[in-house]
């Protein structure tokens, strides 16, 4: 720790603080430009000037110099730095005066109005007058892809954006050319970017330089109703913040969450909200003559009880798609047993996973934050970079700390970090010492090693037994120890922890989503799921929410509420229940998935027991307490060994992710006019590499 003062005040502080960390923990407030807390040290706006005592007679950049570059007075008095005297002012003032010099009058047209930094802090730190009256320089604007526009003579040359795509997003998109009045920051080649995590340099742009592509010119901030929510992108459970004008979604940004997403969100999650304007069920529809045709509520539900009435008790089942919130899920598998079936399933890719054998065995154990204290990691059958981007950039942030090895068996591709690739498929990950001595010694070495399991190890025929081998390993290397548990199932879907929490797996005698798909059951109620094909045969009621390829296999359509447009609880990939609150309305006749459950249940005779979400959650807490708060409640490691003791012998094809395209991977993303350009993108990209 250090001491110092701060404007008069004495403040301790840790060594490694910088000025302007120092400064701010005092009460202070430091303007600045080019310096991010996550991002590395430019120091080249100048805007965060103060005065150290003592110091050269000019100001110092406080967020390049470090409270222990400091020298105590000649007495040894503690050493001292002012934020506001009039050296610093007219400092301040001077480099406002600068930083205008170029930049254009075009406030009432950009879309950074009413959120600028270089607004707020010239209107705090600035002056209201400028003396040069030279002709302002202008900049080609650079197409850098659908997702972010450009309007570069805006930009004050403050590389944060250079620094994220470098540092965080792990590949060098975009780089500062020429010098002095001729900079300017573009893509190296004038092409359009590809990272998937792109979009964060809107939010970390200080000016309107970068702004949002399809938001442009759409809404002002001061329009906006906002509301603080949680993504389901993804099975990371991203908070984020959902602004809405009226009825539509307008916008989705990150919310800060250090446990979680930090401050970052991928591309799907900030730029799918058009997709929920699109191809929206807003009426009930039912199969006549081979052509679905819009019908009332009581016509779609009297032709259910109708196929109910005529159907065995064991004939039926359910099947949950990614989307789903845990309080439909949980009226979905009441009204199923009520029915006398225990048919259900959340695992619509298959994969062999089972809260029988304990909930540490489909958790990501280590948590999303425990990550940055692993020593060592070794993935299997997975691809962070798409089924997760968040969490993957917490391994790359990890990965430019120190020295962390990192091993990957299953496909071949890049990661944005360096690894050592293994091999393809159960033989490596049953010889990962021959493949790779120097890894398997540094994993098994490690204090904290950190194992990845992907849906792709797990989805096939022998899901289960590579399941029980990858916890094998985990046990031999001393992944699963007091105070660490380094064994990690990584889904790709929102609801599948809750899911599995739940319960939503097949009871005793009760069959899985591929025999209920492959005309096992003579109804099935389809929750969202979109992304299998149903064989013919089966009578389906569809409850959802886009037209995609569940409703056109559904025999009745229900229309459903997305997930902006209801409260509900998802579980994310580590465990923790999070609640998401209701940014605006469905459209048309479209209901929320639990209050459709509710009244199809008592057209069907078998009323479920709650009237309101509040005593549906009130079941739902009582039967499972973890999911009343947002706290990770840690999972016995002992499901662990249990599930090390069934391990075999391991055969089988490669470890292949059957995530499919990244923008394309949900039914609200497949209606999206902006994934499915950044889709085709990618695809054209992917095939001029491959040349």
């Amino acid at each position: 720790m250090a001491k110092l003062k701060v404007d008069g005040t004495e403040i301790e502080v840790p060594d490694h603080y910088t000025l302007l960390q120092a400064a701010e923990e005092a009460g202070a407030e430091i303007p600045r430009f080019c310096f991010h807390e996550r991002l590395s040290v430019a120091g080249n706006c100048r805007m965060c000037l103060v005065e150290v005592k003592g110091g050269p007679p000019k100001p110092a950049a406080s967020c390049a110099m470090g409270v222990r570059d400091l020298r105590p007075g000649p007495n040894g008095e503690t050493p001292e730095i002012f934020t506001n005297t009039p050296m610093v002012k007219k400092a301040r003032e001077g480099v406002m005066e600068f930083l205008l010099i170029n930049h254009p009058l075009d406030c009432p047209i950009c879309d950074q109005g009413g959120e600028c930094d270089l607004q707020d802090q010239a209107m705090a730190f600035g002056v209201d007058s400028s003396r040069y009256r030279e002709n302002k320089r202008a900049v080609e604007d650079k197409y850098i892809g659908p997702l972010v526009k450009t309007i570069m003579t805006r930009c004050i040359h403050c590389t944060r954006c250079v620094r994220f795509t470098t540092e965080v997003a792990g590949i060098s998109e975009l780089g500062l050319i020429g010098r002095g009045e001729d900079a300017e920051i573009t893509t190296f080649l004038e092409q359009a970017m590809t990272s998937e995590l792109q979009g964060n340099v809107i939010d970390l742009c200080p000016v309107g330089a970068l702004t949002s592509r399809p938001y442009a010119f759409q809404a002002r901030p001061w329009e906006l109703t906002k509301t603080e929510t949680v993504d389901v992108m993804d099975a990371v459970g991203s908070s984020i913040r959902v602004d809405t004008r009226g009825r539509e979604v307008m916008r989705i940004l990150p919310r800060l969450n250090e446990s979680i997403n930090e401050e970052w969100i991928s591309d799907k999650t900030r730029f799918v909200w058009d997709g929920l304007r699109t191809q929206r069920l807003d009426r009930p529809y039912i199969r006549r003559d081979g052509r679905l045709q819009p019908a009332t509520w009581p016509e779609a539900f009297a032709a259910i009880k109708a196929r109910v009435d005529a159907a065995a008790p064991g004939s039926m089942g359910a099947v949950a798609g990614d989307l789903a919130a845990v309080e439909e899920m949980w009226a979905l598998k009441r009204l199923v047993a009520s029915l006398g079936s225990t048919s259900v399933d959340c695992r619509q890719d298959g994969a062999k996973l089972d809260p029988a054998d304990g909930r540490a065995s489909y958790l990501f154990n280590t948590t999303i934050a425990g990550i940055e204290d692993a020593d060592a990691l070794l993935i299997i059958g997975a691809n962070p970079r798409f089924e997760a981007s968040v969490l993957n950039a917490r391994i790359r942030k990890r990965w430019r700390m120190d020295n962390f090895p990192i091993g990957v068996i299953g496909e071949r591709s890049d990661l944005r970090y360096d690894y050592t690739y293994l091999g393809a498929g159960p033989d490596t990950l049953s010889d990962i010492e021959g493949a790779s001595r120097g890894f398997f010694d540094a994993l098994k070495n490690a204090a904290k090693p950190m194992i990845i399991v992907g849906q792709g190890a797990i989805s096939g025929a022998n899901g289960a037994d590579v399941l029980a081998s990858i916890a094998a390993l985990a046990r031999e290397i001393g992944a699963v120890t007091e105070g660490w548990n380094g064994f990690n199932v990584l889904h790709s879907a929102a609801s599948r922890v809750g899911g599995l929490d739940i319960g939503f797996v097949p009871g005793e005698g009760g069959k899985d989503f591929a025999a209920m798909a492959a005309g096992g059951v003579d109804l099935l109620f389809n929750l969202s799921a979109d992304e299998v094909d149903i064989a013919p045969g089966p009578f389906v009621v569809y409850i959802g929410t886009h037209g995609d390829r569940g409703a056109h296999r559904a025999d009745v359509i229900l229309p459903g509420a997305a997930y902006t447009e209801k409260s509900g609880t998802w579980v994310n990939v580590e465990g923790r229940a999070q609640t998401g609150s209701r940014a605006s309305f469905p459209p048309g006749d479209a209901r929320e998935d639990w209050a459709v459950l509710r009244a199809l249940s008592a057209v069907l005779g078998r009323a479920l027991p709650f009237d309101s979400l509040a005593a549906l959650r009130r079941e739902l807490y009582e039967a499972h307490p973890h999911l009343r708060s947002d706290a990770v409640v840690a999972a016995d490691p002992a499901a662990i060994t249990t599930l090390a003791d069934r391990a075999g012998t391991l055969s089988g094809p490669a470890f292949v992710s059957g995530f499919g395209d990244f923008y394309l991977s949900n039914p609200i993303a497949r209606a999206s006019k902006v994934m499915a350009e950044c889709s085709k993108l990618a695809q054209d990209q992917h095939l001029e590499a491959a040349e």
